[in-house]
């Protein structure tokens, strides 16, 4: 769903993968060391979006996760990658990005000012990020921002796929009673840091299904169509823990009350004051109209 990208495997020495500008994902040979790579991926490529996954600790990133590989670290609160020669590589990459440490145990935990979270806020450019402020385990609330962010591209800010996978995880806790410890401990351990206004999102690209809010007075309609037949609500990517399967949700343009709904389609829709959040349709059904409509009150502003 990147417009270009690379990507380094963490769990297989040497595998990694390329897409340039309107080409497809194509498989190289990356080096048995990734350290260099990586940091020239900030530095030199300047990627807007770095996400990772595997061992971490509020003072380091390790790179390898079934193999040696180099690590990343914060020194006197700059970032470094040190490679499994000791060799230092300074991180000095000023461009704006976003931080997705979505598999990382204690990436969010800022401890002081050698924290992890506060190098890369330093030295990398990163305007916003997520983390765990403790070891991961469950998931759902960070690699779920992946389904929202990643894989709708274009859909949603940043801050707005963290609200909706936080909005779908308590979602899910009210409405499942299995996964319930697992949902908790991740409800309540993520941090979003950065600017909340600022907008951060990926560039437009081919989405699975289209969602389209229209307002005609104080009537609002919601609007699903699928792109992908019968996989339009299917999972996009696997990868990680906890994915796919999330709620539809569409954020609305202001506050409202005495919301009455006129049209749910069978999509048994939540409506809050802000937000519409349609449970996960199970498979498209081509033909059937994917609609909610309801009328609502805005909240004036004080």
């Amino acid at each position: 769903m990147c417009t270009e990208g690379l990507w380094y495997c963490e769990l297989v020495r040497n595998r990694m993968v390329r897409k340039t500008a309107g080409g497809e994902p194509t498989p190289g040979k990356g080096p048995d060391d990734t350290t260099q790579a990586l940091v020239d991926a900030l530095n030199v490529y300047r990627a807007q979006l770095f996400v990772t996954s595997g061992h971490a600790t509020q003072r380091d990133w390790q790179i390898g996760f079934r193999y040696r590989n180099g690590s990343f670290r914060s020194e006197q609160g700059r970032l470094v990658g040190i490679d499994t020669q000791g060799h230092s590589h300074p991180v000095q990459s000023p461009n704006p990005k976003v931080y997705l440490p979505i598999g990382n145990c204690l990436m969010g935990h800022i401890d002081g000012p050698d924290a992890m979270a506060l190098a890369w806020m330093h030295s990398a450019g990163v305007n916003q990020m997520i983390g765990y402020t403790v070891p991961t385990w469950f998931g759902y609330a960070g690699w779920g921002c992946l389904d929202y962010f990643v894989e709708q591209p274009g859909r949603y800010t940043l801050v707005e796929a963290f609200h909706a996978n936080q909005r779908a995880l308590v979602y899910r806790l009210q409405h499942e009673i299995g996964n319930r410890r697992g949902l908790e401990f991740d409800r309540d351990v993520v941090a979003l840091y950065g600017d909340p206004a600022w907008e951060a999102r990926m560039a437009d690209g081919p989405r699975a299904f289209e969602q389209t809010l229209t307002r005609n007075g104080d009537v609002f309609t919601l609007r699903i169509t699928g792109n992908r037949g019968n996989k339009s609500f299917a999972p996009v990517n696997t990868n990680g823990s906890q994915r796919g399967g999330r709620p539809l949700i569409a954020f609305l343009p202001f506050r409202v009350t005495d919301v009455r709904v006129l049209v749910e389609g069978r999509l048994n829709p939540l409506i809050t004051e802000d937000f519409v959040l349609i449970p996960h349709p199970g498979d498209y059904e081509e033909g059937r109209e994917y609609e909610v409509r309801f009328r609502a009150t805005r909240v004036e502003d004080p």
